[in-house]
């Protein structure tokens, strides 16, 4: 199956995130079918980041949003730990501080975006001025409703100037993310995970549905599209988000720069200092 096709919310169309099976695997019914796969694309995108590296023509954005518990961690680990951290690097959007506030809200963004030959990881990204600060009525109505216009403008300007943007919505549904609440109380390793905010961020469920509806709905365009990945089961959520970015760095179709050097002369040279010892 294509997944890209498959997962891509067409521009314009309306998300209703109750229409989306988050616990959907395809014809893979466990882990151990999937395996095999997601460490093919692991090995094959280590091979095309280094393309992208080399050829230094271009970059990419990758940006993870979800519930919490929703697998942006799990995704940067398992399937984008692959990357070399010399072209690789994650941006992480908590709460703005004093100096990010003094700000324009896409400055933060800004500044994290991805050099040419570079790849930047958003876990969270620049649309939380489209979630938590309308949620939690950090800005009125009348300004975050004009920020998706912004953000898809921001977009088309990185878009234009070679930076290519894949956006990932990891999806679970409520009675999951439950279950990966208790596995944390379960795990002391996972302790430090825990926070207060878990259970009153849950009590606003709906509210975030409806807010991520409306991201994924007015933001996903040809130029920066949104996916919305079934994710209640992680191994399915790594084959597929592993498989959509094979399968687009596959399609810009990168290739090695020349030599910046004579090849002939140089191994000239080499003969000459393997003769010497």
């Amino acid at each position: 199956m294509n997944y890209s096709r498959r997962f891509m919310v067409k521009p314009g169309a309306k998300v209703r995130l109750g229409d989306i099976d988050p616990g959907f695997t395809d014809e893979h019914e466990s882990k151990k079918t999937a395996h095999k796969l997601t460490e093919r694309n692991s090995l094959r995108l280590r091979e095309l980041q280094e393309l992208l590296y080399a050829e230094h023509q271009i970059s990419l954005l990758i940006c993870l949003q979800a519930m919490d518990t929703g697998g942006k961690d799990g995704v940067i680990n398992h399937v984008l730990g692959v990357m070399n951290p010399q072209g690789c690097k994650v941006a992480s959007f908590r709460q703005p501080n004093s100096l990010e506030r003094d700000h324009d809200f896409l400055w933060r963004a800004h500044r994290d975006v991805p050099a040419r030959g570079q790849v930047a990881i958003f876990n969270r990204s620049h649309y939380e001025d489209v979630l938590a600060a309308r949620i939690h009525k950090l800005a009125p109505k009348s300004v975050w409703s004009k920020r998706y216009n912004q953000i898809n403008q921001f977009e088309k300007s990185l878009s234009e100037n070679g930076t290519h943007i894949l956006k990932f919505y990891l999806h679970i549904d409520k009675d999951e993310q439950l279950r990966r609440f208790k596995q944390r109380l379960d795990d002391p390793s996972k302790h430090w995970k825990i926070s207060e905010t878990d259970y009153t961020e849950r009590q606003r469920w709906d509210e975030y549905v409806t807010a991520f509806e409306d991201m994924l709905s007015k933001c996903s365009t040809h130029y920066a599209p949104w996916f919305v990945i079934p994710a209640n089961h992680k191994w399915f959520r790594d084959l597929a988000v592993s498989q959509i970015l094979v399968e687009y760095l596959q399609g810009l179709h990168m290739t090695l720069p020349p030599a910046s050097v004579d090849i002939a002369k140089i191994r000239k040279k080499y003969h000459a200092a393997a003769q010497k010892g």
